[in-house]
């Protein structure tokens, strides 16, 4: 029977792209030599991504050391601004957390960095139904190596990721865990073990069958 669901944060439980992409491009205007600024559409592809590679994604004629610092500038903005007003979460997402945590811990696992994930929960006032979450930014580990770092530090053997990317796929198959596509988030993944078109599907999955 499965213990623990470990769930991506974006285009899983929440779409925080017009607030990311509003307050990067407040960061991008401190500096007169970057002409570019962020909208919505940019990020989609980046989602599910390192940092390190949205930053070279994003701003590929700007010297390493200055991307990663542009990278932290924008993030440390964006939890600040997420942690008070919140992102757009998906349709049913506190039922089914709610319903679903009287039977299963819940985790988050995320490429993000450290302080997102905490500013997704303090906002949303989600706390109450995860016992833990790891993001790459905390650890500097894969989305993988984190899934494994989670269960294993909550004495969890059977689980399943749920998250919308391929990166997210190939997370669930390093931990040794099966995968449920979110299909209704920002990416498309070709090898699934199982699919939601909606967060409450999961509601009606046959847990007990799920190896």
């Amino acid at each position: 029977m499965t213990e623990g669901i470990l769930f991506d944060l974006d285009g899983t439980l929440w779409d925080a792209t017009e607030a990311i992409s509003e307050t990067w491009s407040l960061v991008l205007s401190r500096y007169p030599d970057i002409k570019r600024r962020i909208v919505p559409e940019d990020l989609y592809g980046c989602m599910g991504l390192p940092l390190d590679a949205i930053g070279d994604e994003l701003f590929p004629d700007l010297e390493k050391a200055r991307r990663r610092s542009l990278m932290d500038e924008c993030c440390a903005l964006q939890n600040r601004f997420l942690e008070k007003h919140g992102g757009k979460t998906y349709p049913g997402l506190e039922e089914t957390l709610a319903r679903l945590s009287e039977n299963f811990k819940l985790f988050i696992v995320s490429n993000c960095g450290d302080g997102y994930i905490q500013s997704f929960l303090k906002a949303h006032r989600m706390e109450r139904y995860f016992s833990d979450f790891e993001s790459a930014g905390a650890t500097n580990l894969s989305k993988g190596e984190n899934n494994k770092l989670v269960m294993a530090r909550n004495r969890i053997t059977r689980a399943v990721y749920v998250g919308d990317t391929e990166g997210d796929a190939e997370s669930a198959r390093l931990a040794g865990i099966p995968f449920v596509y979110a299909k209704y988030g920002f990416g498309r993944v070709g090898e699934y073990d199982y699919a939601i078109d909606k967060l409450p599907d999961l509601l009606r999955m046959e847990w007990e069958n799920i190896r």
